[in-house]
């Protein structure tokens, strides 16, 4: 498992846009699982709703984003460079996701050609789909 502290020392994200808060098991190269604890003070709930607060979808697919980032930055010929969106598609949002909820993150990698990649991710919430994609990847 990692911490917070040894996810910074892979992606470069930082507060308040990491989005990962802890990693139960990753594979270099291969897959990540990770937990996104969704906290009623979080930046975005002050704007995205008033009285009614759920995670934006944007920031779930950037979490699970974050969470294949793990994956591809802890490879060692990429410790040091970053993972930008190349695109993102097939992106489905099933559940709300809302402060209390623990956003489990699983990414796996399907395809490699040099820097690019795709990721498949599959956000949940107590073993409930909250929102599943594919992720377009370029390591730079």
């Amino acid at each position: 498992m990692l911490n917070k502290e040894q996810i910074k020392e892979i992606i470069p994200q930082r507060e308040p846009f990491l989005m990962i808060d802890e990693v139960e098991d990753y594979i270099p190269g291969e897959m990540t699982i990770a937990y996104k604890n969704v906290d009623e003070s979080e930046w975005y709930f002050k704007g995205h709703f008033p009285g009614n607060p759920i995670m934006p979808g944007v920031l779930i697919a950037e979490s699970l984003a974050q969470a294949g980032a793990i994956a591809i930055l802890s490879m060692e010929e990429n410790k040091g460079k970053n993972a930008l969106f190349g695109g993102i598609d097939k992106m489905k949002f099933k559940k709300m996701v809302v402060p209390g909820d623990r956003l489990k993150l699983e990414v796996k990698i399907i395809k490699r050609k040099g820097p690019i990649g795709i990721g498949e991710g599959i956000a949940t919430v107590n073993e409930k789909l909250a929102a599943k994609g594919e992720f377009t990847f370029a390591v730079v």
